[in-house]
């Protein structure tokens, strides 16, 4: 073999790596914004957990995609639907007089509702939480501060009166991601009393509606000074 074509095949394999080094640069940098595009407030915890490095929290959530991206959710049937929303009113209703069972109803009802439109068994809490992140990524967290508030223990929650504050908070911050998982879906055939009744709750929590709790209000309503009383 002459040596002009041994310099020849040396310059053609530096192009070939080269170029290889190239087209990875060109597509890290646009994996980082994407993944932060789809999962919102998710990829800035993702990379608080992993202490800044946002490679790392990439690389987490990339796999959650391809382990769970491909999930097609389940409709519900009215019945269903009108089931679940009847238990979330109770729970919220039953906050005042006994929060934490209004929070661990709310963590099973998450649970439970997620598992209907097809996303892994509540017992598998993580993988759940998981699979959710990919598709909900903006609501998650609700369930993930209600799960973990109804697995607070008591002694450990009591500072005084936040505990109560911080559970109200959960439940507020969970109905978030309970309403776009009760919701019709778009093939659902033009069902819309979900929505209707969504509006009355909204109105509810608003004060428009006045449950018959002490008071006179709903949980919601409560400031700080009177979750300390409670």
């Amino acid at each position: 073999m002459s040596t002009g074509l041994i310099i020849a095949l040396i310059v053609i394999a530096a192009v070939v790596i080269i170029a290889a080094v190239m087209t990875l640069r060109a597509r890290g940098p646009r994996q980082g914004p994407s993944l932060k595009r789809r999962f919102g407030p998710e990829y800035d915890r993702a990379v608080a957990r992993h202490d800044g490095d946002a490679k790392a929290a990439e690389r987490e959530l990339t796999e959650r995609v391809q382990r769970h991206g491909e999930l097609r959710e389940r409709p519900l049937e009215p019945a269903q639907r009108e089931q679940y929303e009847a238990r979330w009113t109770a729970a919220q209703e039953r906050f005042v007089d006994s929060p934490r069972d209004a929070v661990a109803e709310a963590d099973r009802l998450l649970a439970e509702l997620a598992g209907a439109r097809g996303f892994p068994d509540g017992g598998q809490y993580e993988e759940q939480l998981s699979a959710l992140s990919v598709h909900h990524a903006h609501h998650v967290d609700g369930y993930r501060r209600v799960h973990r508030a109804a697995h607070l223990r008591a002694e450990d929650a009591r500072d005084g009166g936040q505990g109560t504050e911080d559970m109200r908070e959960a439940m507020v911050a969970a109905r978030a991601l309970f309403e776009e998982l009760v919701k019709p879906a778009r093939h659902d055939g033009g069902h819309t009393g979900g929505r209707h009744d969504h509006g009355r709750e909204r109105a509810a929590l608003n004060g428009g509606r006045k449950a018959q709790t002490r008071g006179g209000h709903m949980p919601w309503a409560m400031n700080r000074r009177q979750a300390k009383e409670s």
